[in-house]
């Protein structure tokens, strides 16, 4: 099974009620989603962690409607973009100024100190839509044509996004101490 394309083990899932065959998307998914809610959330692991169990959660139970017209990994990759986009608008809705700022405050750096930290702290210096096509394009290696069809967004809108935030990264870095790279990608 292990050789099965993702439309094949989607269609022993719906058809089948295979969860072997969910096991294994899960298995080949479970890490890029994971690293792209790493990204998200500028390095909060247990956040992360659930973010990621809702997608495979939403995923299994709407699998039914995934009609094959993108790979299936973009399909997840907007799933995951709609669980993190609601995570924030709840955090929005139920969270005052003060615990924000709290939060801000006492956040748990990540484990891994130096170039990890400044990753994220420049991360969270974008707006959301920013970090989300600058994640997709350059840790997932995803086509901008691939990053609109996930945020719902026109390519132009996409290549937009991306170069303010490359820009914002790059400015962040280099008063950080960091040299900017010429003709990166």
């Amino acid at each position: 099974m292990a050789s099965l394309s993702d439309i094949a083990l989607v269609a022993r899932v719906v058809t089948l009620h295979d969860t072997r065959a969910f096991d294994h998307l899960v298995k080949k998914y479970q890490s890029p989603v994971r690293r792209f809610f790493l990204h998200q959330t500028c390095g909060d692991e247990a956040l992360s962690d659930d973010l990621s169990q809702e997608t495979f959660i939403k995923a299994y139970t709407g699998l039914g409607g995934f009609n094959g017209l993108s790979n299936f990994s973009t399909w997840l990759y907007r799933i995951a973009h709609n669980v993190f986009y609601d995570y924030l608008r709840n955090r929005k809705e139920t969270e005052s100024l003060e615990v924000a700022q709290v939060d801000a405050l006492y956040q748990t750096p990540p484990k891994e100190p130096g170039q990890q930290m400044d990753l994220y702290r420049a991360l969270h210096i974008l707006k959301e839509i920013e970090r989300t096509c600058i994640t997709l394009f350059y840790i997932e290696d995803l086509s901008i044509e691939k990053i609109a069809s996930i945020t719902g967004c026109p390519t132009g809108t996409v290549k937009s996004h991306l170069s303010r935030a490359k820009e914002k990264l790059a400015t962040y870095l280099t008063n950080n101490g960091y040299e900017r790279i010429k003709n990166g990608r």
